[in-house]
């Protein structure tokens, strides 16, 4: 019986781990005046519940990043501004969201890292709006015609590694990045943790008669 709870409870561990896609795996701050005023990167984690952006909602140097929909085959071409003009359909993409909002006129200067390689990058409001159905999060996102770069912004994609240059005042800047399949998100889907415990409890069930036998 011990064993066969341990069966349990570790693809209970697999199943629970669905969920815990971690595909931003560190960045920095490292110049601007956010740098100055003791600005870090923070990553936010995937899907973070009750996370609000867009509206002046965190006003501090620190430059953000989250996870949101993850390994999703495209159903068409997708519009990009970096990295080429569109991601084709077909392609697997983890989608990351990356904003800066400073209390005032601030410039920030770091680097996101992620854990695949970059495909594109959205920083055009109507492109940011026509590619919200890679969200699949409980973030609320504000001021959507307001999302985006300025011509005073920059990024520079270096394989798995985002580099960025930012000025932002209100509502600040936000941008989407949009990766290759992405290997630490590849985890069983319940269905799959489901036919694991079945087999392991019929792997129980032949330790017990085996023991019962002898």
């Amino acid at each position: 019986m011990k064993k066969l709870l341990t069966a349990v409870g570790l693809v209970a561990g697999i199943a629970l781990s669905s969920a815990a896609s971690a595909t931003i795996i560190g960045g920095t701050v490292w110049g601007g005046s956010a740098y100055g005023q003791g600005g870090e990167f923070v990553d936010l984690g995937y899907s973070p519940s009750g996370l609000t952006v867009g509206n002046n909602n965190h006003q501090d140097p620190n430059l953000y990043a989250f996870d949101e929909d993850q390994n999703i085959v495209l159903d068409a071409d997708l519009a990009i501004d970096e990295g080429g003009s569109s991601i084709a359909a077909g392609e697997q993409v983890a989608s990351h969201y990356i904003f800066f909002d400073p209390a005032g006129g601030t410039t920030v200067t770091g680097w996101v890292d992620f854990d695949a390689e970059i495909l594109g990058v959205i920083t055009d409001t109507n492109k940011l709006d026509a590619s919200d159905f890679l969200i699949n999060n409980d973030v609320t996102y504000l001021n959507p015609n307001l999302r985006g770069l300025e011509n005073n912004d920059n990024v520079f994609i270096d394989d798995s590694r985002l580099h960025v240059s930012f000025w932002a005042s209100s509502p600040g800047d936000y941008i989407r990045v949009l990766t290759a399949y992405s290997p630490q998100a590849n985890v069983p889907e319940p269905a799959t943790a489901a036919l694991l415990l079945l087999g392991m409890l019929g792997m129980s069930r032949k330790w017990k008669f085996a023991t019962a036998k002898a």
